[in-house]
């Protein structure tokens, strides 16, 4: 397994606060850093996967052909697309089971389901095609798509750099200036996380997370970047307790440029979440030593993050659907949050114990292969 990291640690704190932030209303969700905060954690899980891209490329498929890395990170798409179908089919039988056990046939209305129960034909086809998301159900489909272009993002990087960064802000401006989204069918709409915005975070982790370019700068200029960012993180401290949001008539077009707008991740909601990265960048270690135990769980958690991941998003749910059959009591809340945390844990280390079991027994399965040949 990998050594505790930076990148594992704060994609583990990531998933943390996704799981305990999909469950409106409860207690410990004020707690989180979004409350204090223009951005969220999506936007740090998308930078993390750009910069955890960009080590692969550098570390060990340096020297991979563009072959290998088609069908490494295809493979890695593939993965998944397969997660977004099993937790979105999970999701619906949940909330199905929940309905009926519970005798709350509105639960089948929750999170953009009831298409799947009205109009099951074409919803099914939706759910196949990604184009039918389910709420709370819809970031793994932009990272699929993330996933199916990081080849390119990764071959433009070697035969093409100077072009990376100019045609992802081309891209990303494009979209804003016209709206352009991704449309959702059979309900009509456009995609949550829409990928012809959020390519640019992407793009970003992966250009500030090698050693030369954009991140040899970004390092050279740490500290006068860090103070930077302190005045911008502390205006979106102040944004998010007063709940301020620009008046979409009253800002000039495109909107988008001026609007706090999560689907096209505009502008300001991007600069505030690079400003958190500068603002914190560095900082594991010294966490690390403070919180040794906090540091090691959340390595962990990210580690196995799309493992987590899904199971996180069903105990969401769950989380949900307790609190709407008990209540929003405190305790309900931490009972719900425990209980979810530790089943986090336990995803978490399994997968890391069956891939320490498939190391040790692929010596003896090669050897006894070897015998049987001969």
């Amino acid at each position: 397994m990998r050594e505790p990291n930076e990148i594992d640690f704060w994609r583990g704190f990531a998933l943390l606060t996704i799981f305990v932030n999909h469950i409106p209303g409860n207690f410990f969700e004020r707690f989180t850093f979004r409350n204090i905060s223009l951005s969220d954690s999506a936007e740090l899980f998308v930078f993390l996967a750009g910069w955890a891209l960009r080590k692969l490329i550098d570390g060990p498929a340096r020297s991979h052909s563009g072959k290998w890395l088609m069908f490494r990170l295809g493979g890695r798409a593939l993965t998944v697309y397969f997660a977004q179908t099993v937790i979105t089919g999970l999701a619906i039988a949940l909330l199905a089971g929940a309905s009926l056990l519970l005798d709350a046939p509105f639960l089948l209305d929750w999170h953009n389901a009831s298409a799947v129960f009205n109009d099951p034909v074409r919803a099914h086809i939706g759910l196949v095609l990604l184009t039918h998301q389910l709420g709370y159900f819809d970031i793994l489909p932009l990272y699929f798509v993330l996933m199916l272009v990081a080849p390119l993002v990764a071959l433009a990087h070697r035969h093409a750099r100077p072009i990376l960064l100019p045609l992802s802000l081309a891209i990303y401006v494009y979209a804003l200036a016209f709206g352009v989204n991704f449309p959702t069918w059979p309900v009509e709409g456009v995609w949550f996380f829409n990928p012809l915005a959020w390519q640019l975070i992407f793009v970003l982790g992966f250009l500030l997370g090698g050693d030369e370019g954009l991140g040899a700068l970004a390092r050279r200029f740490h500290k006068m970047l860090r103070w930077l960012a302190l005045p911008i993180v502390a205006l979106g401290m102040i944004v998010a307790q007063t709940n301020f949001s620009p008046d979409p008539i009253a800002v000039p077009d495109p909107k988008l440029f001026f609007l706090f707008d999560k689907s096209f991740l505009s502008p300001a909601r991007l600069i505030h979440s690079l400003a958190l990265t500068a603002l914190f960048a560095g900082s594991f270690k010294t966490i690390s030593i403070w919180l040794p135990r906090i540091s090691k769980f959340l390595n962990l958690l990210g580690r196995n993050s799309l493992n987590v991941f899904c199971a996180a998003s069903l105990l969401s749910l769950t989380g949900q659907i307790t609190r709407f059959e008990y209540g929003g009591l405190v305790a309900t809340d931490a009972v719900i949050i425990i209980i979810g945390v530790f089943v986090m844990g336990m995803v978490a280390w399994v997968s890391e114990w069956r891939a320490r079991l498939r190391m040790e027994l692929a010596p003896a399965s090669q050897s006894l292969s070897r015998s049987s040949l001969s």
